[in-house]
């Protein structure tokens, strides 16, 4: 609060108080603030011990004389009181006694306005800034708000957001985990002083004299009180009751004290009676123990207690002993057992209302510092002859590290891995439980084990292939080749299934990971490279067409839901759905078995360089197809595919001439398009020369303009001749794509040498380099003054550069060279048509035996896409390991050690070659979806229909509220596993697919109508239908006998988009599982799920059957489930559930949620048959 003009008595401060403080509200609004002078003659008699239920001052301490007090707060965690002051100065006391725990500076010239303790830090807050700081003092993180910021207070949403507000027009939300904005949500100018939550609402206080109350997800206004025409200085909610203080305007007096205290209750959302006090207000919290307490400090130190519907008492006055200063900071301990109050002469005063005063009810130990203890040194005596020098204490003069200060990793112990189990033992062991037992064979002598060091290091390789003891077989070796972050990542799953698993440890950007687990997700890093090229994103999500399984269209839809997520993984299973089915992809051997992929037996490098070849050649062939009757039912076409051009083509395409000449002397020209280049590699007797003499560029050029000898047919000759055939580029692509084609030990051979060449070539030369192969991170001592930037030297000695430049010269064809970081083309250069290539793209092949591998992909993230995400503009290497992302050295990216790390695919992009395309995304998914369609059943007949569809005066609008369900069927088992304590540890989960998904109508005179009941066709086989459940029979899904309104996925999925799209509400049971396996991405405000409405923490989730038994006497799924039923009821429970927070408010409320989970209890859960005379019906029938 600003106290500047509240009172004369602000004249009267030590000289220790700076006189430039900031005022933290307009000025204007507190100038000529009266006080009443009677108000000040209330006689106070001196508590001299602490009695019982009553409260009386404790202790006081002087944090720093003269400085104002701006800010107290009682720790949550531990028995702490925080205090900051004026000058951003922080200090904090232990316990009742007050002794001084630490003490810090938190900003140099701004006062602490908010401090807020959370479970790893305590935060705090200044004008422009976001401090988070240990309990002791080391900075967790600083966070500084943009230019202009004026923030006054903030509050924790849940363990890793927080809202902050001030005298700005806008509220941030701030992710505590990665301390980035993720959004704004605007406020009216003079902005958010003061902030409160409850279950219901957020209430924001401003200095106009209003509070509002904000939607919890949207914060959007719901309510408002227009409690004082000055200004407000404090309120507080407990319960159904708000109460706030503040001043009264007096016409050309300006602002004056109120002593009437504003009083709402929050069930009927209006003013009940206000209650008068004998205090100026200044501050006020309700401090509920037998009673609604409510505690009203002055800024005189007067406080008073009162109940908020009763009277105030003049016995209820006690004085804090300020000693003429004012106070300017308040705080109730979450016990309500201490009061807190800090003056602005620098004190802190604790009251306490119990003798064995408690902070909180259960606080954790606080980490006490220990004592310094001085050792004593001994005498030495200077003059002895025989006197060791080393005795002498030295100090160290110089801030370079001692030749005998070792790193970390050369003194971190690495014991001996464990010989291998005698094959004999595992032969004849027989194992009960989990214990094997068997005889010794006695091979070796007991308790002993040979040492031998040359028999490790050659098995260093093949550790993997040694039989172990089943016992510890999970366990690492002591040395492990890959890197943790480039290993195949797994999700494992529990009894929440992916509820309870912690992306955000992989993860900690904004950028969207892939799920692995689904069948031929290998290309999930391809599916990256090409979301991260700008053209490729924009062109398919611009795309749409009528075909059932068009790559383009499920990528566009794919990088849709890339786009929305903020961090959280996306599945590309609607995608791998699509691809399995085009023909060409399985004659090339593309679709994977999923033995071959457990087992580690497909050949990924070559599989990746296949996959990439074939997705160009398809992106291309289907975005060739022109505006018309392959536009989806007259949803417009993309401007980017509508012409006759393919952009693919346009992008990667390059125009190549081929030449073969005959010995006859007959040559053929043919001319062709190709979208990517393959590195052909010397011949093995020209090897040793080449590793010592060519460099990738010149490998890079030969491989394009191709020469090579083969028998073709000429037609001169009549007959198969020895021709000469030679490749030549006529135009330079946009995107260069190569494969590396590694295949074979003498392609590894060449990128080996380049691997060990600098490493040999420095730590030769300087022997005290550390050299480490994980990453090239280099760590070097000084040696007599050497030094050098590690970096530039990586990049120098990266034998695939990370720029190139091309040309196509008249004279002497295509020239290609490596372009050193920061090198710019010459004018002559420029004016020759010479382009600059920057490497963007590395897709690497992870070789770990142990795993079966992995691909993984090293991409550099353009300005556009960070700015999207993050809103900053940098370029930046990342690492895309399925759901791990993490940011990369660019010499990292760019380093192979073929034992491990195998390199696949390669782009590299023309500088500045954006402006050439429009980037603009159109969406193309319009109205016309949501037509009627003809059903792909034949014997589907309109008399059968289960649904209206929408007429053009019921288009969904923004809010619209829709009733959803999905039903599924199983392709594939869930794989599961169980462990010797008899739990059940899942593998693999199953793999689902939709079957039938049934929209309704939320509102309107045909609310509760299905206007969407699809059944979904499927070319894939079904193991399960689930029918129990799902009410789905077998027949239902073949288009030949199924008398159901059969649609396909994608026609139903783009129905779903448009409602999404349009900021429609669904409400639905379970949405969350609903909407994964459809493989959308549903923004939360977007989703009201009665599966946590009615839930309470900590607690199970409840099935819709009971829920519509409980609260609707309904009995739904007796037999099977119907899913126009599901959603139908799933509707009416948010209308219960309106009808019951709105009537009773958040307390009544939480009473009937509690006697819900008695009656489950009670009954186990299962519904009673309603036929039984057991007299167990439900409390709606019951109360007929």
């Amino acid at each position: 609060m600003n106290f500047e003009g509240l009172d004369p008595g602000l004249g009267e401060y030590t000289p220790g108080l700076d006189s430039s403080m900031d005022p933290r509200l307009d000025p204007a609004l507190l100038q000529g603030v009266e006080l009443d002078p009677d108000a000040l003659a209330v006689p106070v008699s001196e508590s001299m011990h602490i009695v019982e239920g009553m409260y009386s001052e404790l202790h006081s301490v002087a944090a720093e004389v003269g400085i104002p007090v701006t800010a107290t707060h009682f720790d949550l965690q531990e028995e702490l009181l925080w205090m900051g002051n004026h000058r951003g100065h922080a200090s904090s006391f232990f316990g009742p006694t007050m002794g001084r725990y630490s003490s810090f500076q938190v900003h140099m010239t701004d006062d602490i306005r908010h401090i807020q303790s959370m479970d790893t830090g305590v935060l705090f807050l200044t004008k422009n800034n976001l401090k988070c700081l240990t309990r002791g003092g080391l900075i967790m993180f600083d966070y500084t708000t943009e230019e202009g910021a004026d923030m006054h207070s903030l509050i924790l949403t849940d363990n890793n957001t927080l809202l902050m507000g001030g005298l700005q027009n806008y509220v941030a939300e701030l992710d505590l985990t990665t301390v980035q904005e993720t959004q704004k949500f605007t406020v009216e100018v003079p902005g958010v002083a003061i902030m409160r939550q409850s279950n219901r609402f957020f209430f924001c206080g401003h200095t106009s004299g209003k509070v509002s109350l904000r939607d919890l997800r949207t914060f959007k206004i719901e309510h408002e009180f227009d409690a004082f025409s000055g200004s407000l200085s404090d309120f507080d909610i407990h319960g159904n009751l708000l109460a706030a203080c503040g001043f009264s305007s007096r016409g050309l007096n300006g602002l004056s004290c109120d002593r009437f205290l504003m009083v709402y209750d929050l069930r009927m959302m209006r003013a009940i009676t206000p209650l008068q006090v004998h205090v100026d207000p200044l501050f006020l919290r309700f401090i509920p123990t037998y009673t609604s307490r409510l505690a009203i400090i002055s800024q005189t130190g007067q406080c008073q207690f009162c109940e908020p519907t009763g009277l105030a008492s003049l016995a209820d006055i006690f004085h804090v002993n300020t000693v003429g200063q004012l106070l300017m900071s308040f705080d109730v301990s979450s016990s309500k057992q201490a009061l807190s109050f800090g003056d602005s002469g620098g004190c802190v005063h604790l009251w306490s209302s119990a003798p064995e005063v408690s902070f909180n009810s259960y606080s954790r130990e606080t980490e006490l510092a220990l004592p310094c203890l001085v050792d004593s040194l001994p005498q030495l005596d200077w003059n002895h002859e025989l006197m060791p020098l080393s005795l002498l204490p030295m100090p160290l003069t110089s801030t370079e590290p001692l030749l005998s200060d070792w790193p970390t990793s050369l003194i971190t112990p690495s014991p001996r891995r464990a010989p291998p189990v005698d094959p004999e033992i595992l032969r004849t062991m027989k194992t009960v439980g989990f214990i094997g037992y068997a005889p010794n064979p006695r091979t070796r002598p007991r308790n002993q084990v040979p040492y031998k060091i040359k028999d490790t290091e050659l098995e260093y390789d093949s550790y993997n292939q040694v039989p172990e003891s089943p016992i510890g077989r999970d366990e690492e070796p002591h040395l492990y080749m890959v890197p943790k972050k480039y290993r195949k990542v797994t999700i494992k799953y529990s009894k929440l299934g992916l509820e309870d698993f912690d992306f955000k440890h992989y993860n900690r950007t904004l950028f969207a990971g892939l799920e692995p687990h689904i069948p031929n997700a290998y290309c999930n890093c391809m599916i990256q490279v090409l979301y991260f090229l700008e053209p490729v994103r924009c062109l398919v999500q611009n795309h749409l067409c009528q075909k059932e399984f068009c790559l383009a269209c499920e990528l566009g839809f794919l990088f849709h839901m890339l786009d929305l997520s903020r961090g959280d993984p996306c599945q590309a299973s609607n995608f791998l759905r699509a691809f399995r089915t085009i023909p060409e992809a399985s004659a090339l051997g593309l679709i994977l078995a999923d033995s071959d992929e457990q087992t580690g037996k497909a050949r990924l490098g070559r599989l990746i360089q296949s996959w990439n070849r074939f997705i160009l050649a398809q992106l291309h062939q289907e975005t060739l197809e022109q505006e018309g009757p392959q536009a989806y039912r007259g949803a417009s076409s993309s401007t980017l595919g509508s012409s006759g051009e393919s952009v693919i083509g346009r992008l990667f395409g390059c125009e190549v001439e081929n030449s073969s000449l005959c010995r006859c002397g007959k040559e053929t020209v043919r001319s062709s398009l190709t979208l990517l280049f393959t590195i052909h590699y010397p011949e093995q007797s020209s090897l040793d020369k080449m590793i010592e003499e060519y460099d990738f560029a010149e490998i890079l050029k030969k491989s394009i303009c191709l020469e090579q000898s083969t028998q073709a047919w000429c037609d001169n000759c009549e007959k198969y001749q020895p021709t000469v055939q030679t490749r030549n580029i006529r135009c330079l692509p946009d995107v260069l794509v190569i494969n590396c084609e590694v295949n074979s030990a003498k392609e590894a051979e060449i990128y080996n040498h380049a691997f060990t060449k600098f490493s040999h070539k420095y730590t030769l030369k300087y022997p005290l380099m550390l050299y480490t192969a994980i990453g090239w991170c280099i760590k070097l001592c000084n040696v007599e003054g050497l030094t050098f930037d590690t970096q530039a030297e990586d990049m120098r000695h990266v034998w695939i550069p990370l720029s190139l430049k091309m040309c196509i010269s008249k004279t002497q064809g295509l020239e290609v060279s490596s372009l050193s970081e920061g090198e710019e083309l010459t004018e002559s250069e420029e004016a020759e048509g010479a382009s600059v290539y920057d490497l963007v793209v590395i897709v690497s092949h992870i070789q770990d035996a142990r795993t079966g591998g992995n691909l993984v992909a090293h991409i550099k993230v353009g300005e556009t896409y960070h700015q999207r995400k993050e809103g900053v503009t940098h370029q930046q290497w990342y690492l895309f390991n399925d759901f791990l992302i993490e940011p990369i050295d660019k010499a990292e990216s760019a380093q192979f050690d073929v034992n491990w790390k195998v390199p696949a695919v390669l782009y590299y992009v023309k500088r500045n070659y954006h402006p050439k395309y429009d980037l603009r995304i159109k969406n193309p998914i319009d109205a016309s979806v949501l037509l009627t369609e003809a059903s792909l059943a034949r014997k589907q007949r309109k008399s059968h229909a289960t649904f209206i569809p929408l007429m053009v005066n019921e288009m969904p609008q923004a809010a619209d509220l829709v009733g959803l369900d999905a039903e599924f069927v199983t392709l594939n088992q869930e794989e599961a596993e169980l462990r010797s304590d008899g739990t059940k540890s899942t593998i693999k989960p199953s793999q689902m697919s939709v079957a039938r998904i049934t929209c309704v109508r939320g509102q309107g005179t045909n609310e509760g109508v299905p206007f969407i009941d699809d059944y979904i066709s499927t070319q894939e086989q079904v193991v399960d239908y689930l029918t129990q459940y799902s009410g789905i029979k077998p027949g239902d899904l073949d288009a030949k006998i199924s008398s159901k309104h059969l649609t396909t996925l994608k026609s139903t999925y783009l129905k779903l988009r448009f409602l999404i799209d349009t900021g429609v509400r669904f409400v639905g049971h379970g949405l969350q599982k609903d909407f994964r396996v459809i493989n959308l991405m549903v923004p939360k405000e977007q989703v009201i799920d009665t599966v946590y409405l009615f839930h309470m923490p900590r607690k199970r989730m409840i099935s819709l059957r009971f829920l519509a038994w409980y609260f609707l006497d309904l009995n739904i799924q007796s037999e099977t489930h119907d899913s126009i039923e599901d959603a139908r009821t799933a509707l009416q429970l948010y209308r219960k559930y309106l009808e019951l927070s709105h009537n009773g408010g958040q307390e009544e409320f939480r009473k009937v949620l509690k006697a819900l989970y008695e009656k489950g209890r009670k009954l186990d859960w299962k519904v009673p048959d309603i036929d039984s005379a057991d007299g167990q019906g439900s409390p709606k029938s019951t109360n007929h």
